[in-house]
């Protein structure tokens, strides 16, 4: 490989049946992106060919068959598995769940043998993706078992970042979950990220309420005067700019938000419905708290579009954005780390 000269991204492929390939294909018929950084595809030169041919596109692919051979300023594709695949558009099947976990485990694998720089994740099935081997319920699970570290769903778009408390759980249990080790270990992982990842010196976090109208003194349900009233107030006592429970119903309509560097959702639609409202399609799902940057998509496989040619790649290509610029920040951040004084001595 060349001496390194940009931002290499790794790019899982993600389910063959849905839109990820079209989005990849559509972000890189953009030639102005490989000024930017160099893409590394994990999947087959030949699955990718069959895409192009589909689809019609002129984007051009070069092929090899590891990530030690990269090229700058091409579009490269590791060659993952070299037999053929056959794709079916819209089709759930759990041999395609298959070749996205293998694409999936080779980038983690070069991610963590730092022949990539950051993994960006196309969206997958979470059912079909389940085997003997493979038991987690999707990207963030396995990330976290695979690279080490507490994880933290943390949706952005601009300024406005979102994290959750608890993300992929059944609502009944979502309070059940959310006690004051859960909040700390939740917060600081944002705190740290907002510091280390979006260059924020002195980050200002919502908590948004477990109850409706923040259960109404107790009227509504006592969560949030028993459990995060006094664990948000032990945060402020050390010094962080934590606020709440915030009643959610109002809080992004009033336009609250604009006044914090992140809002933490108690549960997952608490958070998501209001962030993708506001932001959909250019959204970004990032994976804070691990060692090593991923980012994807705020959407999934779209199986009802598709093969259609219909796919709008705007978030994926966000999702590429948002990877280099927290990579930077991370490099940023632990070289003025490691010496302090140097940032005054400039």
């Amino acid at each position: 490989m060349k001496k390194k000269e940009k931002t290499i991204i790794g790019i899982s492929i993600g389910d063959l049946n849905g839109i990820g390939p079209e989005i990849i294909m559509k972000t890189y018929e953009d030639a102005r992106m490989l000024e930017l950084h160099t893409p590394v595809i994990f999947a087959s030169s030949k699955v990718m060919h069959f895409y192009k041919k589909h689809f019609k596109s002129a984007i051009n692919f070069f092929s090899i068959d590891s990530q030690k051979d990269v090229v700058h300023g091409k579009v490269n594709v590791v060659n993952v598995w070299k037999e053929p695949v056959k794709i079916e558009f819209g089709k759930e099947d759990t041999n395609i769940g298959a070749y996205a976990i293998k694409s999936l485990e080779a980038a983690t694998n070069a991610l963590k043998n730092q022949e990539i720089d950051v993994l960006v994740t196309a969206p997958i099935n979470k059912h079909n993706i389940q085997s003997d081997t493979f038991k987690f319920p999707g990207h963030t699970d396995y990330l976290a078992k695979s690279l080490g570290g507490k994880s933290l769903m943390f949706m952005v778009a601009g300024e406005l970042r979102v994290g959750l408390l608890t993300d992929h759980v059944p609502l009944r249990e979502a309070s059940q979950r959310i006690d004051e080790g859960l909040i700390n270990e939740k917060i600081d992982i944002i705190l740290n990220s907002l510091k280390r990842d979006f260059a924020i010196p002195k980050p200002k976090v919502a908590v948004l309420a477990i109850n409706p109208h923040a259960g109404d003194s107790g009227v509504i349900g006592e969560e949030d005067d028993t459990v995060l009233k006094p664990t948000i107030q032990k945060l402020r006592d050390k010094g962080h700019l934590v606020f709440g429970p915030y009643s959610a119903d109002s809080f992004f309509g009033s336009n609250a938000y604009k006044s914090f560097d992140a809002i933490v959702a108690s549960y997952h639609d608490q958070g998501l419905i209001p962030f993708k409202t506001l932001s959909f399609g250019h959204g970004v799902n990032y994976t804070a708290g691990l060692s090593k940057v991923r980012t994807s998509p705020d959407h999934g496989t779209a199986y009802e579009i598709a093969g259609k040619g219909r796919a709008d790649e705007s978030s994926f290509k966000q999702a590429i954005f948002t990877a280099v610029s927290i990579f930077k920040n991370r490099k940023q951040f632990e070289e003025y780390s490691k010496n302090p004084l140097k940032k005054a001595s400039k």
